[in-house]
């Protein structure tokens, strides 16, 4: 009964029947588990108590998001970038993967979802660009592409070490070559399914209106935010509250500085997000309970004992493939619990990573990251199918994904 109702209710996040916002399919199912007795309350609050850090990230990135919004950073942002492309639209789509890159790098993720996808829908709005789709579908794939460049590009790569998150130094020579090899080959597979569309016209001669000051202190809280996050994480500490912090700090000192009320930036912010996250957490507690982590835990050690290279590989993929069916972020929860019991060799501590992280390019539901981006899309007036993205993710994806997993192997 657990496992049937938590695919029910990821289906029902996947699939939004009646075209109902996804949050109400995880709640649901969180409440349906409840009644039915098959997670006690005190457990389902635990399982909601151990999101607490993502719900703090994600608050302060959404405030950061929609204050920036407000202020106009954005539009600037977007004048600046289409009058770099000169008109090119192949240019304008390497400064948007470029852009997308630093930010997910720096800021995670979510960020890319939340703060950029409103910038590029600008930009391709002020550049005039027939076919905006190409610079859209950047932020998601380099969402999820970049992800593993350090330990705060992701919470979920929280989730997969726990309380035994490597220090930054050690980070880097594990995870830097796989990352690059996944930049660069979701790059040049995107690059080339979109190849037509980006033989369009954009516009050339775009005038870059002047950034008010309440966009140049937004603009700063950013970038405050993301020198945060990096000390946080050479620290050992977990990236939600400084977020949290930072988002705060930074929209009341726009606020109070353009003598504004809070109203207009809080009732846009995408609160659907937070309980869609809570009920996650709640199914994946309950498939605690049902003995699966304990049976995962087992398989890894008789396939570490068997090879630790061909675990890594199957490992690796099987939990790509995962993450599209239930969500990166249940399943990093699943595998990090199991990794983490299991004590794997480090080889299979990183496919899993990778596998979390970059296996959520399949399909939209992959990722957190990607869920927001659709929320962000709909904002925008645009709107991309469930089988249009899986077509592109099923030749996007898994070349990243293998050689990113191939060279993880090859670091001692």
């Amino acid at each position: 009964m657990t496992w049937t109702i938590a695919a029910l209710a990821t289906a029902g996040v996947i699939l939004r029947p009646f075209n109902l916002p996804e949050a109400i399919w995880a709640v649901a199912g969180a409440v349906l588990l409840i009644v039915l007795g098959l997670i006690s309350i005190p457990d389902a609050l635990t399982g909601v108590a151990k999101g607490t850090d993502v719900y703090l990230f994600l608050f302060g990135m959404m405030i950061l998001a929609e204050i920036a919004r407000e202020v106009g950073l954005f539009d600037w942002l977007a004048a600046v970038a289409t009058r770099q492309a000169k008109g090119s639209a192949r240019r304008l789509f390497v400064l948007t993967y470029g852009v997308g890159t630093l930010v997910t790098i720096f800021l995670s993720n979510d960020a890319t979802a939340v703060v950029l996808t409103p910038a590029v829908a600008a930009a391709v709005n002020t550049a005039k660009a027939k076919e905006p789709l190409p610079y859209l579908l950047i932020c998601a794939f380099i969402a999820n592409a970049a992800s593993f460049v350090l330990p705060i590009s992701n919470p979920a790569n929280l989730v997969i070490y726990g309380n035994h998150m490597p220090r930054l130094l050690q980070w880097l020579p594990a995870y830097l070559l796989p990352s690059a090899l996944s930049i660069a080959a979701i790059y040049l597979v995107l690059r080339w399914t979109q190849r037509v569309a980006l033989h369009q016209q954009i516009a050339k001669d775009v005038p870059v209106p002047s950034l008010s000051g309440g966009g140049k202190t937004a603009a700063l809280g950013i970038a405050s935010t993301a020198v945060a996050l990096l000390v946080a994480s050479a620290l050992d500490i977990q990236l939600g509250m400084p977020t949290a912090i930072a988002g705060t700090v930074t929209a009341t000192v726009v606020l109070i500085r353009d003598r504004k009320g809070p109203w207009d930036i809080v009732k846009d912010i995408s609160w659907g997000v937070l309980p869609l996250v809570a009920g996650l957490f709640v199914l994946v507690e309950a498939l605690d309970k049902t003995g699966v982590i304990g049976m995962i835990t087992a398989l890894l050690h008789q396939g570490a004992e068997f090879s630790a290279t061909w675990t890594a590989w199957s490992v690796g993929i099987i939990v790509a493939i995962a993450s599209n069916l239930i969500n990166n972020l249940p399943t990093g929860l699943i595998a990090g619990s199991a990794v983490q019991s299991a004590q794997t060799p480090d080889h299979i501590t990183r496919a899993v990573l990778i596998g979390v992280d970059l296996g959520p390019n399949l399909s939209v539901t992959g990722s957190l990251a990607t869920i927001l981006w659709l929320v962000a899309l709909r904002r925008e007036g645009q709107t991309v199918g469930v089988g249009s993205f899986l077509k592109l993710g099923i030749v996007i994806m898994p070349p990243a994904l293998l050689l990113a997993i191939g060279a993880a192997l090859l670091v001692p």
